[in-house]
């Protein structure tokens, strides 16, 4: 006991053992992306996509045909993370309702002017039995820009906390702030592209949309 409050301190310890005992409900989020395997190191969530994406593929097994093994996987190994960057464990369950979005197509120049954002909003339920905290995290991906760009990237977040069976709307505005980048040409613009919008529970889960950005 002794050597753990030397490292914790006894605010820390008594917070454990009092989320242990089901006191406080568990609301806490990684960080980081933990690897099943040190073989997949570096491992982080918002990395560039492959010239060879595994889309489809089975990865939960070893390869059984050469369309299985000349993807961007590991042969020995799952190539998703044992828990993914946003990971968290709870006394209760959350459910994500669909997303909707505001409109299907914005354009760049509205967005690089501030005159335009794009709302996505999804509905968040407490479907278990106990009261309970959820980060609800907001995710973008953008292709077909002058740059590659991350498959995800997280871009907001909120806090609810929620009785069992109740439920909240959460939105969020997607405009220039979320969707700029620096370009090829390094002028910090929104471009046009394909966006891909996802809220959920961590950088894994969650309920996915797209819109398109016009010139």
């Amino acid at each position: 006991m002794r050597p753990i409050l030397a490292v914790f301190g006894l605010p820390a310890l008594f917070a454990v053992m009092i989320s242990l005992f089901g006191e406080v409900n568990f609301s806490g989020k990684l960080t980081v992306s933990m690897p099943r395997s040190v073989g997949q190191e570096p491992l982080y969530y918002n990395a560039l996509s492959t010239g060879r994406p595994a889309d489809g593929v089975e990865l939960t097994r070893p390869p059984a045909n050469p369309a299985e093994k000349y993807v961007s996987r590991y042969i020995d190994e799952q190539n998703t993370p044992l828990f993914p960057f946003g990971f968290g464990l709870s006394y209760t369950q959350f459910t994500y309702s669909p997303l909707v979005l505001s409109e299907p197509t914005a354009s760049a120049r509205a967005l690089n002017s501030r005159a335009n954002s794009v709302s996505v909003s999804t509905t968040v339920t407490n479907t278990g039995l106990r009261m309970g905290r959820e980060i609800v995290q907001l995710y973008i991906g953008q292709r077909g820009t002058s740059v590659a760009r991350p498959i995800k990237e997280l871009k907001g977040f909120r806090i609810l906390v929620l009785a069992p069976g109740e439920s909240e709307r959460v939105e969020f505005q997607v405009g220039r702030d979320q969707l700029a980048f620096w370009n090829i040409d390094m002028h910090f613009i929104v471009e046009p592209a394909e966006v891909s919008v996802w809220i959920g529970p961590n950088s894994a889960e969650g309920q996915m949309a797209r819109f398109t950005i016009a010139e």
